[in-house]
């Protein structure tokens, strides 16, 4: 794990916290809310950033998120506490978690993986932190499957990274698969640079 990338990354999130919600409408809510309303047990939801996904989770639900940048954690801690629910917000890096193994029946991610550092390591965290029987729920954008559309991706991808941190060009779909998770559902959207996703943990 690169720590100085990592402290870059943070401090690019950090830099952005203010104006975070107005960007962060790549993802539709309805997608969001389909996604998260699958999200059942003890959740766990990575990268929880500004607290975008707090509003979808039911009135029961039992949520710890978990982000690395302080300030836009602070902004989640806003929006906590003016819903129903439980929610314990922590600052936490996804590529190191602070849980046992097993210890989540959901793990949440929307639009995570791209600015994670060391993605594989980061997915590798999350299976470990997931219980056998439970689920992983990801929504995130990566390289399209559309050869062109791919290719520009690769052309504009250092902008995003030298501005934000964030790569759209993962190819995430092979780092689920080099980090031993298993996919059991996925829904392209948006020519494939979107995808709605359901894994499991692929425990024995």
């Amino acid at each position: 794990m690169n720590k100085k990338q990592t402290e870059r990354i943070k401090q690019r999130y950090n830099r952005i916290s203010s104006v975070f919600d107005l960007m962060d409408h790549m993802i539709r809510d309805q997608w969001r809310e389909d996604a998260l309303q699958k999200a059942y047990g003890e959740i766990l939801e990575v990268g929880v950033g500004t607290g975008t996904n707090l509003k979808y989770y039911n009135a029961h639900a039992k949520v710890t998120g978990i982000d690395f940048s302080p300030n836009m954690l602070e902004k989640a801690k806003q929006k906590a506490s003016r819903r129903p629910g439980h929610f314990e917000l922590l600052e936490m890096d996804a590529q190191n978690l602070d849980f046992n193994d097993d210890t989540f029946d959901t793990v949440v991610s929307t639009c995570v993986f791209c600015s994670v550092p060391d993605p594989i390591q980061g997915l590798k965290e999350i299976r470990r932190v997931t219980k056998p029987t439970g689920q992983i729920i990801m929504l995130e954008h990566m390289r399209s499957d559309v050869e062109w559309v791919g290719n520009v991706m690769d052309i504009l991808n250092p902008i995003g990274l030298n501005i934000i941190g964030a790569n759209i060009n993962r190819r995430t779909m092979e780092n689920i698969e080099m980090a031993g998770l298993k996919v059991t559902h996925q829904e392209q959207l948006m020519s494939s640079i979107m995808r709605r996703i359901t894994l499991s943990p692929n425990k024995k």
